[in-house]
């Protein structure tokens, strides 16, 4: 089944046609883009379309007196306290729906019946919260900071919930995509073939790697772990680590591919992260506007490197385990953060013990760079377990089977084989050769690229599963 439906293919050749039809008219285009983007949103559950609205009516209001607040020299207390307001019921939103019922049962199995008056709550969790609520936070706050001027209503109902990255990222801030509203770009010049690329490649990596992928071992695996040997584990946690990677950058790619055909070029929000030699470097690499993110408004904020060599560990714990329960409501999300935070302090304690006592590296470079590597990798796929798996018990039975090498591998084909390590491989394909075909592409006419992405998606839908789940940074 070919991702996306009929039905969103229609909606997005609509919104396409009407945009370069009313792109001139900054209005009138404005208006037509929220209601579009209000219509892609609502398709999940309409009711999640006045969440959204509230949300944009709030923060507008809210940063609309941040600014009026703000004295000749920056920053006054009333300013600043209104920013810590809008942290603060931002915060109360998203943890209403997002982390109400942890929050609940946490205490519960703790406490026992002495928390009974707290109501477990059946929400709903609405599609892509976590996401345009971090980009409102980081709309306030740069309005407190004198970093980003006040958009009006409209604008800024149209900057959060434009459709391409609402549900899934990448995370935008208002700075990169202000200018570009005022823009006029000429449809004739729009980067149609970077865009097809890029819509193709994310339709492949979810369509194709994604879902395979799931079906073929990870869903098995960590459904019933106890069933399986070392070698279907080892297989599963790397497989993993590739299907969250194919699915998550697979969307993110399609999100800047159609905002470049509409106009807009979002920041990049993957640079090959299985190629890291450090958990910081995967950290620079993987959903890279939420690393930025998380650096700007909390590591920093607290702190970060400037304060003391334990204080800086801390935040470095504290960013991880913040950015851990940012992606669930669940102890295994925290132990995942922990482990990167944990490592992040490691790496920076080794580098300024190596520096004080001027340790020369003690393998040659080549070899030091493939055990670097190695070891990174398999940290992040450690670190994975638990992400994926549904409770603390599946993850440690996971690490237990890892020890029986008895059995067959059933599970571990040779077709298994080729995508988990072609898919690692492709990591390091150079990006001028990404680009050199971006520019071969370019030189295309427009009927040659839209031809040749024709081909592409019949080719996607020819070796793609039957059924393909939704992208699991939905979930969000």
């Amino acid at each position: 089944m070919l991702f996306p439906t009929l039905e969103f293919a229609v909606f997005f050749a609509i919104v396409f046609v009407v945009n370069w039809m009313l792109r001139p008219r900054r209005i009138a285009w404005q208006v037509f883009m929220l209601a579009a983007s209000l219509v892609f949103y609502g398709w999940w559950n309409p009711r999640f379309v006045l969440l959204l609205g509230g949300s944009i009516l709030g923060n507008w209001i809210l940063a609309t007196l941040v600014d009026r607040t703000r004295g000749p020299e920056g920053r006054t207390r009333t300013s600043h306290n209104l920013v810590r307001l809008a942290v603060a019921l931002n915060l109360m939103l998203l943890g209403l729906f997002k982390y109400y019922g942890f929050f609940v049962e946490s205490l519960r199995s703790l406490l026992g019946d002495n928390v009974s008056f707290l109501p477990l709550l059946e929400l709903t969790l609405p599609v892509g919260i976590s996401f345009f609520t971090f980009q409102a936070l980081s709309y306030v706050v740069d309005v407190g900071r004198g970093q980003v001027r006040t958009l009006p209503l409209l604008e800024f109902a149209v900057y959060l919930s434009f459709f391409p990255q609402l549900v899934a990222g990448p995370i935008v801030r208002a700075s990169e995509f202000a200018p570009q509203l005022a823009a006029r770009p000429d449809p004739r010049h729009v980067p149609s073939a970077e865009a097809f690329r890029l819509i193709f490649g994310g339709l492949f990596k979810k369509v194709v790697i994604s879902t395979y992928l799931a079906q073929a071992i990870v869903d098995q695996v960590f459904l019933l772990p106890g069933d399986h040997n070392a070698a279907e584990i080892l297989m599963a946690a790397y497989g993993y680590a590739i299907q969250i990677y194919a699915d998550f950058s697979g969307y993110t790619d399609i999100a800047i591919g159609v905002a470049l055909l509409l106009g807009f070029r979002f920041p990049q929000n993957f640079d090959s992260p299985y190629r890291a030699l450090s958990i910081q470097d995967f950290w620079r690499r993987w959903h890279m506007t939420l690393s930025r993110w998380l650096r700007d408004y909390l590591y920093i904020p607290l702190g970060g490197n400037r304060v003391s060599r334990l204080l800086t560990y801390r935040n470095l714990m504290l960013t991880m385990l913040l950015g851990g329960l940012w992606h669930g409501a669940a102890w295994t999300f925290v132990i995942w953060g922990a482990i990167h935070g944990g490592m992040l302090a490691a790496e920076r304690w080794v580098g300024e013990w190596r520096q004080a006592h001027d340790v020369a590296p003690i393998l040659p470079e080549g070899v030091s760079t493939v055990v670097r590597w190695f070891v990174t990798f398999n940290v992040v796929c450690l670190a994975w377990i638990f992400f994926r798996a549904e409770t603390f018990d599946g993850a440690m039975t996971m690490l237990g089977r890892l020890g029986d090498w008895s059995g067959g591998a059933p599970l571990v084909t040779p077709l298994l084989l080729v995508v988990v390590f072609g898919s690692i491989l492709f990591q390091f394909v150079p990006q001028i050769l990404i680009a050199g075909f971006d520019e071969l592409l370019a030189r295309r006419s427009w009927l040659v690229q839209g031809g040749l992405l024709a081909v592409g998606l019949v080719l996607i839908d020819v070796l793609g599963p039957a059924g393909v789940a939704p992208f699991i940074y939905f979930q969000f």
